[in-house]
């Protein structure tokens, strides 16, 4: 499936009348599912009024980190730096969250609500910097659409 037809079932979906967690569950298997590199996909949520995420909906193998504070990992910095964050090689990285040894890369986008970063897509990948710019424009589009629904 190319990006424009994994944006055209992502905005078929979102339209559609299902719950928002089972649209969010679709939108993880999809991705997962349609590109190849993408290994493990997930949604996280600030929790609350805590300075900390909530792991939500996801596809792949199951993460033991399910509560992640703001600055810890990929996914607590870009909960501080409301930033996409790319990172090519997970190795490279001092403030890195490591689930699995598998493990190779992570791309993290930030989610916008009222211009208030309330969560993300959290894409790992089991290969070295497979993410280019059509990866973060495309969740960037998911983010959009899920922003939305929230």
């Amino acid at each position: 499936m190319n990006i424009s037809e994994l944006k055209e079932s992502i905005t078929t979906l979102i339209d559609s009348g299902n719950t928002v967690s089972k649209k969010l569950q679709f939108i993880c298997d999809l991705l997962k599912q349609e590109i190849e590199y993408y290994d493990w996909v997930g949604f996280y949520f600030k929790n609350g009024d805590k300075q900390e995420l909530r792991l939500a909906e996801f596809a792949g193998e199951p993460t033991e980190h399910t509560i992640i504070p703001f600055g810890k990992g990929i996914c607590g910095q870009v909960a501080l730096s409301n930033l996409n964050f790319v990172v090519p090689d997970v190795e490279a990285q001092d403030n890195y969250i490591s689930c699995g040894f598998k493990v190779k890369s992570e791309i993290v986008i930030p989610i916008f609500v009222n211009n208030e970063n309330i969560g993300q897509i959290d894409i790992d990948s089991h290969t070295v910097n497979p993410f280019s710019k059509n990866d973060e424009l495309l969740l960037e589009f998911v983010c959009n659409k899920v922003a939305k629904l929230l």
